[in-house]
């Protein structure tokens, strides 16, 4: 009767709140797949109602936890599916298990992989059901698969399906809201873009609010007032705060705003907005296509990110040579602030 009803147990919050006061305890410097899988572990015994899986990825994308794991077969029930190489098979299939009521499924996948689901993606907006895709190695900096493997324009098609939460977190904390959140969404799918790389827990010591649910908002500030504010998704904030430090060094103030998710951060009020964006110049960072951020900066020119394809690289190497890179960021910072 409760799952049917989608509410969520009565010991659910508080498995959630011991997950944050374990990450405040000791922060991990993990890739936010792993910080994935570490918040699957922490929520998923007290959700019998999740139901895994993965498309022949499951060493990747993490998403086998000690509560999910038992494997589904013809012979015998699990909560654990391995679908094969078959991703819209197990996105549609997702979607008929939330259809169906009473479970909440998530899947994984290679974020490049989205385009083989895309048709699946686009109805669980369309239908507005609660399914959750789980979607790892979500930039160039999964490195030396190469540009094949590596999604650039994928973030911008996904976040232009209306209704379609896309998040991608910036450290092991946003990961752990961004799974409360889809958990909690029964109306509307989720989708994670989770890094390959490890990246440091920059959410160290708060009141316990879930911030990723405001889709956007100030990590870090620098200074008095705001000469100059900093836009950044996933593993590219801690970048962002590293080069408001150095900005900061040479005598701007400087706002580092983290935005996981646009599709929650447009529905907030304008007020908000106007507060956390700020009436200072504005850069984007994102190591994935540009499209799309002029909705909160100027033009493409303050938007350090690709205009094409990637390449077969260490992730260092691949950053540095596309030039999405701590000095790029300074560099435009210190000729905004000078015009």
């Amino acid at each position: 009767m409760r799952r049917q009803a989608a509410q969520l147990p009565a010991d659910y919050e508080e498995a959630v709140v011991k997950a944050r006061a374990a990450l405040i305890a000791k922060p991990a410097k993990v890739a936010t797949r792993k910080a994935s899988q570490m918040a699957l572990e922490a929520l998923a015994g007290s959700l019998p109602e999740l139901v895994g899986g993965s498309a022949d990825l499951t060493g990747s994308n993490l998403t086998r936890v000690s509560a999910v794991d038992s494997q589904f077969s013809k012979e015998k029930p699990g909560r654990y599916i391995g679908y094969g190489i078959r991703e819209f098979a197990m996105s549609a299939a997702m979607n008929g298990m939330a259809l169906h009521g009473g479970l909440i499924p998530y899947g994984g996948t290679f974020l490049v992989f989205s385009d083989y689901a895309r048709n699946a993606i686009r109805l669980s907006a369309l239908m507005g059901v609660g399914t959750v895709y789980v979607m790892t190695h979500d930039s160039i900096g999964l490195g030396e698969d190469g540009p094949t493997h590596q999604p650039v324009e994928h973030m911008a098609s996904l976040r232009a399906i209306p209704g379609l939460q896309v998040f991608r977190p910036c450290d092991a904390m946003e990961t752990l809201e961004c799974w409360d959140i889809a958990i909690r969404s029964r109306n509307r799918p989720s989708l994670m873009a989770l890094s390959r790389q490890g990246v440091p827990q920059l959410r160290l010591d708060e009141a316990g609010e879930n911030l990723t649910a405001k889709g956007g908002y100030v990590i870090r500030s620098f200074g008095d007032g705001r000469d100059v504010t900093l836009i950044a998704t996933g593993t590219e904030v801690a970048l962002a705060v590293e080069a408001a430090e150095e900005l900061h060094a040479s005598g701007l103030a400087v706002a580092v705003v983290s935005m996981p998710c646009w599709e929650l951060f447009d529905q907030q009020s304008t007020a908000y907005q106007d507060e956390i964006l700020g009436s200072a110049p504005r850069i984007a960072i994102e190591a994935a296509s540009k499209f799309g951020w002029t909705r909160y900066v100027s033009s493409e020119a303050n938007v350090i990110g690709m205009d094409g394809f990637g390449a077969s690289a260490p992730a260092e190497r691949l950053y540095q040579e596309f030039g999405i890179t701590k000095e790029a960021i300074v560099a435009r910072a210190k000729l905004l602030c000078a015009q």
